[in-house]
């Protein structure tokens, strides 16, 4: 079972050591490997005036010392092509964001990295078209690929998550993800921000469980209200290993 988790966007170092320090934890109480995700830059906010990070040279020196200091392997998202030689560097999975799942040059660059590449499913695809995204990078040479499942986007500014979709991205790759946090966006944009529901996470984990799913990625922050990016949606730090033992029966 893969486990992805870890804030949104970096903040600040203390924040990345709370939350990397936790996870050690988890690690070592339930026999897990869980990825750290953090992104660098958060560049599709739904206002300019949103936070989006630190940038990619000063993010990606603070993800290179997690991974040194934490000795876990270490997930961000790419943007544009050219971000992924120097993310592929450091980080050992690139994540291609669902807004851009369809982008032939993003998806090759990932690739060729050699780093495994996970691919979030668009909020206006179905399960079985993200066989194209993976045919564009393991045409690219990408030894690994991984699918996510998000949710799709219905015409009143909500998520709707069709968990048949995990079955049938189970026919194009052996590793399907639920994102159990951005799964519970409420992306209607009032007030210039996406809004969310936190308190379905561990539904959407479960449910995506019995579908099949073989790995599941968790938003979390030690207060996640505080947080700049996607704060009504992330889960709770202190709730992720209980949610986990869940999965783990």
């Amino acid at each position: 079972m893969k486990l992805i988790a870890g804030p949104c966007v970096i903040e600040s170092a203390e924040l990345l050591d709370t939350v990397a320090a936790r996870l050690v934890d988890i690690n070592r109480r339930l026999g897990t490997n869980i990825i750290f995700k953090a992104s660098f830059d958060k560049a599709n906010r739904t206002s300019i005036h949103s936070f989006r990070g630190p940038g990619i040279d000063k993010g990606l020196q603070m993800l290179a010392d997690v991974k040194a200091k934490y000795g876990l392997r270490v997930l961000t998202d790419i943007h544009e092509a050219w971000q992924a030689e120097p993310v592929g560097q450091v980080c050992d999975v690139l994540q291609i964001p669902a807004f851009l799942c369809r982008q032939t040059d993003l998806l090759v660059a990932a690739a060729r990295t050699g780093r495994t590449v996970n691919i979030k499913k668009a909020q206006f695809l179905c399960g079985r078209d993200m066989q194209y995204p993976v045919e564009k990078a393991r045409d690219a040479g990408a030894r690994e690929v991984w699918l996510t499942e998000r949710g799709n986007m219905m015409g009143y500014g909500n998520l709707v998550v069709d968990f048949r979709n995990i079955s049938d991205m189970l026919d194009i790759v052996p590793t399907v993800i639920m994102d159990c946090t951005h799964s519970v966006q409420r992306p209607d944009a009032r007030g210039g921000k996406t809004g969310g529901d936190r308190r379905f996470v561990p539904s959407m984990a479960l449910a995506a469980k019995a579908f099949g799913a073989t790995g599941y990625f968790f938003e979390v922050h030690p207060t996640p209200d505080a947080g700049l990016s996607d704060a009504a949606n992330m889960l709770e730090l202190d709730k992720l290993e209980g949610l986990i033992k869940q999965l783990l029966l």
